[in-house]
């Protein structure tokens, strides 16, 4: 199995000591977000890659040599300051922490995610082209692939609508931004890609490409899987992988975000975090159920 760390928060940013901790024991556990009762254990014997998915490296970095699994990255960097995202980093700081990560596991094993995209009085559409082609320019010769996105109609971004201020993208938009990103990467030996987008803008020279393709995992693993069935019916053929995050627990508090909707809990949630136990929120109790989830892929 293919585990995602993580797709419903940053573990990587506020919970690498738990997640280590958890990788030297041996196994972690997760709860069903549907039947909270429904625990599956997963042993790391079982694990066949990990892709960590984080806004900040920086917290994993020096440990990364202490995973011996195979190892994907999908960092995402943006270029929205504190009124968007308002505890992400500096981006200089974490494109450094780039270059580290693909020195060390292979340019090949490293994606940037320039995502979301939005247009607004503030964040115009020569900011974004300016923004990415500096942000090529630095991770030449340390990124291949930049995948993007386009704003979406989230709980989060309804919520806060009035700041991100966002305007509808018009077909000149998108074919602006096509082709000036395409030519950015094009300069700095990158490609730029969609994933599970409506428009893939590969009339402008984007690829569409899954971010976790069939070839992909099987130049990592050796293995074929299946197409992840939790995104079946929604224009996404990622292959199959087991998130171990709990949504509302991420504390970047990105105006956009897809996984968080009540800071409120967001905050509880955090406060109900233990290093020691299995779990990344709260303990096992007795009422539980355990499952040991196997690994289908042999």
């Amino acid at each position: 199995m293919i585990l995602n760390v993580s797709g419903r928060t940053d573990i990587v940013a506020f919970y690498s000591k738990w997640f280590l901790s958890r990788y030297k024991e041996g196994f972690v556990d997760v709860r069903n977000p549907f039947y909270p009762k429904k625990v599956s254990r997963i042993y790391f014997s079982d694990v066949d890659a990990i892709v960590f998915c984080t806004k900040n490296p920086l917290p994993i970095l020096k440990n990364l040599r202490t995973i011996t699994k195979p190892i994907l990255f999908q960092v995402t960097l943006t270029p929205y300051k504190k009124d968007i995202e308002p505890y992400v980093p500096s981006k200089g700081l974490i494109i450094e922490a780039i270059k580290k990560i693909s020195v060390q596991i292979g340019i090949e094993n490293v994606f940037v995610r320039y995502d979301p995209i939005f247009i607004s009085n503030v964040y115009t559409i020569d900011y974004h082209k300016k923004a990415f082609a500096h942000m090529c320019a630095l991770l030449d010769g340390y990124v291949k692939t930049v995948i993007v996105s386009f704003l979406d109609d989230y709980k989060n971004v309804r919520k806060n609508k009035a700041t991100l201020n966002f305007k509808a993208i018009t077909e000149e938009m998108y074919k602006e931004i096509g082709l000036s990103f395409s030519e950015s990467a094009r300069k700095h030996s990158m490609t730029v890609q969609t994933c599970f987008e409506d428009r893939n803008l590969v009339e402008y020279g984007f690829k569409k490409e899954d971010c976790l393709s069939q070839k992909l995992a099987y130049q990592v693993t050796g293995k074929t899987y299946k197409p992840w069935k939790a995104r079946k019916g929604k224009k996404c053929n990622c292959v199959e992988m087991v998130d171990i995050g709990v949504y509302n627990s991420c504390s970047h508090f990105c105006k956009y975000c897809y996984a968080n909707f009540d800071e409120l809990q967001v905050k509880r949630n955090f406060q109900n975090h233990e290093e020691s136990s299995s779990l990344l929120l709260g303990c096992i109790q007795k009422e539980d159920c355990i499952e040991v989830r196997k690994n289908r892929y042999r």
